[in-house]
């Protein structure tokens, strides 16, 4: 039975307790917070975890094999640091750290310490996108050409809200803003298609909003490989507040939608002229119609969850430990990430926010 704590009681760590809960031979022994009462609230609601103000006195008490860091990023690299030294795996929330340095170092700490980290890069391994995944693998687009990420984000949102009204969220403090706690999820889809460590990036952002905010809100970005291009777009503007990542390759092209749960292809007509542009809006009604029954089917067997990456994600982090296997996402991918983003940050802030 591993035995699992958490670090960190604010929005993202309900989630976390839930899916820690879930697992079959985990046991949630321990919840901590620098404000007790928010440790203490976390420990009711759910039942589970005793809770604890201190962390090095929940990692002495609890001996835990494994902690999920759910605070802000600022306390990422120190407190994973503490949990690795103490002998426990280490679950990280997205962003890894504040900056690359920090994020070699952390991986650096785990494989010298013989432990597995990961970050929470959830979406991944969320089953359309694993579906996405083993098609592009088996061929079914040719070779990509390019991807394109899209992730929006309402401010309006329960998470955007909470620091748009509140001018010392730590947010506010982030290097990147708001674009730091939201890049890995627009970025971190492109691992798997863009080898090259240090690609070509082209930055473009400001601020589109109806309220005079101090960091920009819309982010562009161009990242150019060898045989591969992306454009990266973050937008808290664009409605509906989309999620999709498209990829396009030499015999078609394929979309996973993140907020439907779709995969649908574009494909090249293949009669002749006329009736090849008549077909293809039912060809693609009929692929959206089965992605519908496809998500009806696991709603019936209570298997359409919001959280259904980061549950697989656990599992999977959970396993390497019992198994000694690898980490569920490679090492070389969260620095990519942090070393992408890292370059991203600096040209941002050298526009003038309008």
């Amino acid at each position: 039975m591993l035995k699992v704590a958490l670090v960190g009681c604010g929005k993202i760590a309900d989630a976390h307790v839930e899916e820690i809960l879930k697992q079959d031979g985990a046991r949630l022994v321990g919840v901590c917070d620098s404000e007790p009462l928010m440790a203490e609230q976390l420990a009711v609601r759910y039942g589970a975890g005793k809770p604890y103000g201190d962390f090095q006195e929940m990692l002495a008490a609890e001996s835990p094999d494994a902690v999920h860091i759910t605070t802000p990023p600022q306390a990422h690299l120190a407190l994973a640091t503490e949990a690795l030294e103490a002998g426990c795996h280490v679950f990280v929330e997205k962003p890894l750290a504040l900056d690359y340095r920090s994020a070699k170092t952390l991986v650096q700490r785990a494989e010298a310490a013989g432990k597995i980290l990961t970050v929470g890069y959830i979406y991944e391994f969320d089953p359309p996108a694993r579906r996405m995944q083993a098609l592009v693998r088996s061929g079914a687009i040719g070779e990509p050409v390019h991807v394109e990420s899209f992730y929006g984000y309402n401010l309006q949102g329960p998470y955007g809200s909470a620091f748009l009204k509140n001018p010392g969220h730590w947010v506010h403090a982030l290097p990147g803003k708001l674009f730091h706690n939201v890049i890995d999820h627009c970025v971190n889809k492109l691992t798997g298609f863009i080898p090259e460590d240090d690609p070509a990036v082209q930055v473009l952002s400001y601020s589109r909003s109806v309220e005079a905010l101090e960091f920009p809100t819309e982010l562009r970005m161009m990242i150019q490989g060898r045989e591969v291009t992306a454009y990266c777009t973050i937008s808290a503007n664009i409605r509906p507040t989309a999620h999709f990542l498209r990829v396009y390759g030499t015999k078609g092209t394929m979309q996973v939608d993140y907020v439907t749960r779709t995969v649908t292809f574009d494909a090249a007509p293949t009669l002749p002229s006329a009736i090849g542009r008549l077909l293809p809006p039912f060809a693609q009604a009929w692929r959206y119609w089965l992605e519908g029954w496809r998500n009806v089917r696991s709603f019936a067997r209570s298997d359409y969850h919001y959280f259904a990456g980061l549950n697989k994600l656990t599992a999977e982090f959970y396993e390497a430990i019992r198994g000694g296997g690898p980490p569920p996402i490679p090492y070389r991918d969260m620095l990519w990430v942090s070393r992408l983003s890292e370059q991203v940050f600096d040209r941002v802030n050298e526009y003038a926010i309008r």
